[in-house]
Order: C-alpha cells, then sequence, then structure tokens
C-alpha cells in the first residue's frame, strides 16, 4: 500500500500509525507543537470528521487499502450484526501478518506482511505467502523450520518471554510457534482507534 510522508500523516491523524512516528522524538514534537487540533476537528469537523480519522487510523495501522479496509467493515456489518465493532476488530486481528507480529515473531507489522510474503510464515504446517489469510481458532501460526536459523530469528526464546502476548496467543517456549486459542477480543481502551466510530461511518 503507497502512502504519503508518514511524518505527515501521524500529524494529521493525531496517532502513531507507523513505526516511524512510535519514537521518543517524535512524542516529544508532537507535545510541544504550538498547531494542536482537537480530535473532534481533526479530519474535516464534526461527526463525520471523527468517523473518517478514526477509519484513517485503523487503516494505516494494519496497513490496508481503502478497498480492503472497507470490506473488512462491510462484512463485519453483515455477518455480527449488533456486535459488527467486535467483528471488525476480529478480522482485522485475525489476519496471519497481525498474527505473527502480536506473537512477537517480528516489531512491526509492515515486517510480518513481508515475513510472510517471503515464505518464511506456515499455517498449520503449510507455507503461506498470503498476508491477509485469515487464522482461526486453534491454527498455528510458525516460522518455517528451515528459516529458525537466520540471525532474523535468533534468541527468539528469549525475545518471547519479554513479549507482552495477547491472551488469545499462546506462544510456545520456544519462540517459534503460536497458537490461535479463541478469536481476538480487544476493548476501546486497549486500541488506538474507536471501531464502533468506523462502523458509524460505514452506516451512512
Amino acid at each position: 500500500m503507497l502512502v504519503g510522508p508518514k511524518y505527515k500523516i501521524c500529524k494529521r491523524l493525531g496517532a502513531s500509525v507507523f513505526e516511524k512516528c512510535q519514537t521518543q522524538k517524535f512524542q516529544l514534537a508532537e507535545a510541544r507543537s504550538p498547531r494542536r487540533i482537537s480530535r473532534g476537528r481533526r479530519g474535516g469537523g464534526g461527526a463525520y470528521g471523527t468517523q473518517l480519522l478514526e477509519k484513517q487510523k485503523a487503516r494505516f495501522t494494519y496497513g490496508l487499502s481503502e478497498t480492503q479496509f472497507s470490506r473488512y467493515a462491510k462484512e463485519a456489518m453483515e455477518k455480527h450484526g449488533a456486535d459488527s465493532s467486535q467483528g471488525l476488530v476480529t478480522r482485522l486481528e485475525s489476519r496471519l501478518d497481525n498474527v505473527v507480529f502480536r506473537a512477537g515473531f517480528v516489531k512491526t507489522r509492515r515486517a510480518a506482511r513481508q515475513l510472510v510474503s517471503h515464505g518464511h510464515i506456515t499455517l498449520n504446517g503449510k507455507r503461506m505467502n498470503i498476508p491477509s489469510c485469515n487464522v482461526a481458532t486453534e491454527d498455528i501460526v510458525a516460522i518455517r523450520q528451515e528459516s529458525r536459523q537466520s540471525p532474523l530469528f535468533a534468541d527468539r526464546a528469549e525475545a518471547s518471554k519479554e513479549h507482552q502476548t495477547p491472551k488469545w496467543l499462546i506462544v510456545s517456549e520456544d519462540g517459534h510457534t503460536a497458537t490461535m486459542k479463541s478469536a481476538p477480543v480487544f476493548s476501546e481502551s486497549e486500541l488506538s482507534w474507536s471501531p464502533a466510530i468506523i462502523i458509524q461511518f460505514y452506516s451512512r
């Protein structure tokens, strides 16, 4: 997905949606900026502006195109009814690249997407190269056996102990395998974007 200047996008959205913006230097610059814009006014003002802002935050966080993201939102609304907000979260978090990121195999979603695309990841023992592939409950995501000797995965056991894994994922002691024990669930306080407001945007 092609995007514009990442610092400018982070500043416009008021959120560190790219790893380039997840630095102390960026946070300090944002805090000192004399042109702080309130959350309600970013994105054009009013309810629509707030909804658009939340949608863009989530879309850039997961690195999705407008077409991909809108499809996920509409699928959540069709399949989950009143619980469509949680349905959207579940669908986004169940992407293979996101599960690889949440398991701590790599530090960013972008790196996780590349890892999957280059064939370093297996799903239930089968080599996968599609980042958007959906991971279901009890599915096993693992670093491919042939890839484990790469310097990229050095000290995985130690790294996995330091990584904060969500409760719906179980990572093996050696840090090379993750099992999805339940559907991904997050409260809005744990997210940098609001799924409920995004559903409102697509319900217009």
